[in-house]
């Protein structure tokens, strides 16, 4: 049985002339999902939430969690904020050997098969396969897509071959392909036009994985892959953005009508998009958009904004300690750089402005750490539940109307959560959430 949500009609729906969509919110961090929670909640709409193969897999990954972990780490917020379970898909991202692309072929893919076995035995719905990177023991250059796809239909075994062990009644997982993956997390590139993927070599990938799935015995799962990555020429690094251009991805918006089955396309790096980029975008098919340090750079602007209010307003106090939430984040990254150095090689051994204001949000990997959670909650606690309104207009203008409005309070936790409701907003609005038609 294949489950009937926006995953799963959007395609065909695109097909017919109606504009929707679903974005998958790509975090862990429990402010984001909360939000995310909440944003869902208010469009009674699915929400879709991956983690990715470095994020969590069988040896825990940097979040420190096994796929069945993740699950019940979602479900317990479910559960706390009253969400309809039933509207909650979870999903694995970029599965596949690429935490062990070090390794030999046999290794790594032994491995990733393993991962994704265990994702779709912990009720993972939506499996993206990743075989798109070369293994140690691969030649030079890029991966052949014969080469991938073969080792996508790999990974599709391991998860079928799971999900016949699930209770009677589950679902079967869905899938997405793609060789044309964007880097996890942003580009390291310098800036410049990204190039779109040619309906041409589309077209002959997605035929190898059609073979493949075939060659394997997995024709009924081959009716459930719902997408495949493709790149519309949207990216984003440290400094710049890649807007969305229509011209230049025409052809294969065009190339949407051709796709097998009720596929559509899958667009990884939309965070930093403008409303209307992504309204446009899902307009022209591009409609499962993966957004993710979009997010938690939400979080920092807010964070380091009621910094900046901390000190303005109590720093004078002899009576109050305050939190030295950016000294103690500097402090952290500069310990422990394992999480931002290589991507920003041009800085010191104590993040600068490249690093902290980033696109790329490297920031993110830090806040889970017990000094910043306790740097976090001192701010929280120095501020209070009214935090006077002219500092929020000063140092939070794009607030302060929500708040002259009395729809979110002037405290420090409210005002972070609404931020980042803010950031989801344009996604909810360009997938048409609020409008779950049959």
């Amino acid at each position: 049985m294949m489950m009937q949500n926006r995953l799963t009609t959007m395609g065909p729906h695109q097909r017919r002339g109606r504009a929707e969509g679903i974005y998958s919110v790509c975090s862990s961090h429990p402010r984001v999902l909360l939000a995310a929670f909440a944003r869902a909640a208010a469009d009674t709409s699915d929400l879709l939430i991956e983690a990715t193969c470095n994020q969590v897999n069988q040896f825990g990954g940097y979040a420190g969690m096994t796929p069945a972990d993740f699950t019940r780490y979602i479900s317990a917020m479910a559960d706390q904020m009253g969400f309809d379970k039933g509207r909650l898909i979870i999903g694995g991202d970029h599965l596949g050997p690429h935490v062990w692309k070090n390794e030999t072929a046999d290794s790594a893919m032994d491995k990733a098969e393993t991962l994704v076995a265990h994702c779709v035995s912990a009720g993972y719905a939506k499996i993206h396969l990743d075989a798109s990177m070369a293994l140690g023991d691969d030649p030079d250059g890029p991966l052949a897509p014969e080469v991938s796809a073969e080792r996508a239909a790999r990974l599709c075994r391991a998860a079928e071959a799971a999900a016949k062990k699930l209770p009677a009644g589950a679902s079967w997982p869905v899938y997405v392909v793609g060789a044309e993956v964007p880097t996890p997390g942003g580009s390291m590139a310098e800036p410049g036009d990204v190039p779109v993927t040619d309906p041409g070599e589309l077209a002959g990938y997605l035929d190898c994985c059609q073979k493949e799935f075939e060659r394997l015995g997995l024709e009924d799962a081959w009716l459930r892959v719902i997408a495949v990555v493709v790149q519309p020429g949207v990216d984003f690094g440290g400094l710049w953005v890649a807007p969305y251009q229509r011209l230049p991805a025409a052809a294969l918006s065009a190339f949407h009508d051709r796709l097998p089955n009720a596929m559509t396309y899958e667009i990884h790096a939309t965070d930093f998009q403008h409303p209307d980029a992504l309204a446009q975008m899902v307009r022209d098919h591009f409609c499962l958009l993966k957004v993710g340090p979009a997010l938690t750079f939400a979080l920092r602007e807010v964070l380091f904004a009621l910094a900046c209010i901390e000190q303005e307003w109590l720093g004078s106090r002899k009576d109050v300690v305050l939190s030295g939430l950016r000294e103690v984040l500097c402090e952290e990254m500069a310990q422990f750089p394992g999480h931002w150095s290589g991507h920003h090689p041009d800085s010191g051994p104590v993040p600068d402005w490249r690093v902290l204001f980033s696109y790329l949000d490297r920031v993110r990997y830090y806040w889970g750490r017990d000094r910043l959670q306790a740097a976090v909650q001192q701010l929280e606690n120095n501020l209070g539940t009214t935090i006077p309104e002219p500092l929020i207009r000063q140092y939070m203008p794009d607030l302060s109307p929500s708040v002259a409005d009395k729809a979110v309070a002037p405290a420090s936790r409210d005002l972070a959560d609404w931020k980042i409701r803010n950031a989801l907003n344009p996604y909810a609005a360009a997938c048409r959430m609020d409008q779950n038609p049959k």
